[in-house]
């Protein structure tokens, strides 16, 4: 896996959850608080873990499954937290989702769907960023690895 791809379409997902609603012209006020917040944390996170990425490769390991399937069920809630999120547009809460179905019960959906979406968003990021970790780790050597052969392991009390 590529850390700079990563950290690209990371940063874009992350413009698409702050400011994606200014494509369909329901760009608000609260566009404000999204971009510094949610857009700036998860590009960071996403560049943190695309440098782990090269980091791993760089050492000549492989990037394991876990880091893979953590980032992409994290990119997949990115999205869907960038279709719920509502912004303010005149006196209501619009989201892209209640702009297509034009429905009232759709737009508190929306409300009701996002916050857990940009939660596990988040909490699947800093899970992949943590396995990136690990896959990027030499194993740790065994107890009596070091020892000769015929030697007795100290007591770890004495």
């Amino acid at each position: 896996m590529n850390g700079r791809i990563v950290a690209i379409i990371g940063v874009v997902l992350a413009l698409w959850m702050s400011v994606g609603r200014w494509a369909f012209g329901i760009g608000g006020s609260l566009t404000w608080w999204y971009l510094p917040t949610i857009g700036l944390g998860f590009a960071a996170l996403q560049v943190w873990l695309g440098s782990r990425l090269r980091i791993t490769r760089a050492r000549g390991k492989r990037t394991g499954r876990s880091t893979v399937v953590s980032l992409i069920l994290s990119w997949v809630c990115a999205l869907g937290f960038g279709l719920t999120v509502p912004d303010r547009v005149g006196d209501s809460l619009v989201s892209i989702l209640s702009l297509w179905s034009g429905s009232a019960f759709s737009a508190e959906m929306s409300i009701a769907l996002c916050n857990p979406l940009g939660i596990i968003a988040f909490a699947l990021a800093v899970a992949a960023v943590a396995f990136a970790y690990h896959d990027a780790r030499d194993p740790k050597p065994e107890e009596d690895e070091d020892l000769d052969e015929g030697t007795m392991v100290p007591h770890p009390l004495a």
